[in-house]
């Protein structure tokens, strides 16, 4: 882990809202900001707008940009906008001695063994093995997957694209909704059913197959208890969701051996607070045959700190 010494620049960039902050010699996080991606053309004048209303110099020397799209080079463009940009181009644009790329969820993960006690809350019991893998999920505007891993020279976060895996059934109308989904997506993936837009499909689907026509609500809508007193059909669509969540969640911590843990991120489940904890989430999650007892032992997490991504950029920093 190296020492700043040097204003430095940190961003999370969804597919949706932009956030940047600066971070001092000392490490401390300040003057973060909220844009909307369609507000600016690119990246960049994101940036320069951001910058612009900061008050003077110095200009950051470096950067971490944790945004959400694989990082296969240096070409990069998001998932689910259109932003793309150079990297290489990026950091001359910006002036920067130092500039560093990573996948979002790479960021949330990193940010993992940095969390205080009050920045997540516990759904269901089981409890870590210390230095075990850890997985993290997140449905937001796409579904993020990563993973953490503990070596002796510290944590080190794994990038992946678990969101596009395909989703795959637990009941019998869970299927019926699937087939639908099938009938409109050349695959449907996880990220189809397990996001602001998945939230939409489900609700659509679920009245579809009553034979009732769908409002155009936006994914907060369907997750809000106004909504559901005024259509119940967005409540039953917001509990298919978690049960469906808690599928993946459980596919994920198999495939890793996550005793460590499942952290859940993303913009969704937070505000869903004692409802996801009462949800079939964490039920679907153990629901295992013979792996139940495997399951119940590993705890499930929700992060409840506002921008978890820029906690885990601040500390990227500090890599060489």
């Amino acid at each position: 882990m190296g020492e700043l010494h040097e204003l430095s620049l940190i961003g999370d960039i969804g597919a949706t809202n932009a956030r940047f902050a600066l971070v001092d010699a000392n490490g401390a996080i300040s003057n973060a900001r909220l844009y909307a991606l369609n507000d600016f053309p690119s990246l960049a004048d994101a940036i320069d707008s951001y910058l612009g209303e900061q008050d003077g110099p110095p200009r950051p020397a470096q950067a971490v940009l944790a945004v959400a799209s694989p990082i296969l080079g240096d070409r990069v463009t998001l998932t689910n906008h259109a932003w793309t940009f150079s990297i290489e181009d990026l950091q001359v644009h910006l002036r920067l001695k130092r500039l560093r790329v990573v996948n979002d969820f790479v960021a949330n993960a990193y940010a993992i063994p940095y969390l205080e006690p009050d920045d997540r809350m516990q759904v269901g019991a089981g409890m870590p093995v210390p230095d075990a893998p850890i997985g993290l999920i997140g449905p937001g505007t796409g579904l993020g997957v990563s993973a953490l891993i503990h070596t002796p020279n510290g944590p080190l976060p794994i990038s992946g694209e678990g969101g596009h895996v395909t989703m795959a059934p637990a009941t019998a109308l869970e299927s019926a909704v699937l087939e639908l989904m099938r009938r409109r997506y050349d695959h449907v993936s996880a990220e189809r059913l397990l996001s602001g837009q998945g939230l939409v499909n489900l609700y659509g689907a679920l009245c579809e197959m009553a034979g009732a026509p769908a409002a155009p609500f936006r994914p907060a809508q369907i997750t809000s208890p106004l909504i559901w007193e005024e259509d119940p059909r967005t409540r039953d669509a917001t509990e298919m969701f978690c049960a469906m969540l808690g599928t993946i969640a459980g596919n994920l911590a198999l495939t890793l051996g996550a005793l460590g843990g499942i952290y859940v991120a993303g913009g969704i489940v937070p505000r869903l607070g004692e409802f996801f904890a009462q949800s079939r989430f964490r039920e679907r999650f153990e629901s295992r045959g013979r792996f139940r007892g495997y399951l119940a032992a590993i705890p499930t997490y929700v992060i409840v700190r506002p921008l978890p991504a820029l906690l885990g950029t601040a500390a990227l920093l500090r890599q060489r």
